[in-house]
């Protein structure tokens, strides 16, 4: 079936298969939050990207092969509320970005900075640190060598414009800034964008948006 990236709580998980990578998408909690599976399929081995909320669902999402690390994208609690349990019932390690280690309750085993490199099997991640919604924000780019880029965008952009910056001028500015120039700036429209919650987009479809967002402020 093809894959629409439209999931709701509650319902099935919906999956992207690309040549090297499973991407599976589930959407779990009360405040609708989107978790991510990686599976390397030469491997085998799995990373889960955002334990938001729902242990079993995820646990069940995992299956018996358990998973080699857990990835949290930020701090806010909405996206590591099933961290520990998950953890304790796969013993993987734990990787958030360096500047959100101390908001997360759940000890961090790998800080990740801007640029460091994150593996499943053989499949490679880029994380790009992104200031604003949080000061240690983390994206995840797996540049697909058989096609276009992947971006697990965690909440620094969704469909419509950049995360939440709480009409704070600074925060919006920083926000927005590492988003054109980390991923709009570098990366071809066809990039598939895996937000936090709700539906994926492309920067593509974003792409012609950018003034308007500028203009309004968040």
């Amino acid at each position: 079936m093809t894959y629409s990236g439209v999931v709701k709580v509650g319902g099935p998980a919906d999956v992207h298969e690309l040549t090297d990578l499973m991407i599976s998408k589930v959407a779990v909690g009360p405040m609708d939050n989107n978790a991510y599976l990686l599976r390397c399929r030469a491997t085998g081995e799995q990373l889960l990207i955002d334990a938001a909320n729902e242990a079993g669902t995820l646990l069940t999402l995992i299956g018996d092969d358990g998973i080699a690390a857990v990835v949290t994208t930020h701090r806010h609690g909405d996206h590591w509320q099933a961290l520990e349990e998950v953890v304790a019932a796969t013993g993987a390690r734990t990787y958030a970005g360096a500047y959100d280690v101390e908001g997360i309750p759940v000890p961090t085993d790998v800080p990740v900075e801007d640029g460091d490199t994150i593996r499943v099997g053989r499949v490679e991640l880029t994380a790009r640190r992104l200031v604003g919604h949080t000061p240690g924000s983390i994206a995840l780019v797996y540049d697909d060598p058989h096609g276009h880029p992947h971006v697990f965008t965690g909440d620094c952009l969704f469909p419509g414009g950049v995360g939440n910056t709480w009409k704070d001028p600074e925060a919006f500015a920083s926000l927005i800034h590492d988003v054109e120039t980390k991923l709009f700036a570098v990366l071809p429209d066809e990039s598939w964008i895996y937000p936090g919650h709700g539906r994926d987009t492309t920067l593509g479809d974003e792409r012609p948006h950018l003034a308007e967002w500028h203009e309004r402020g968040w």
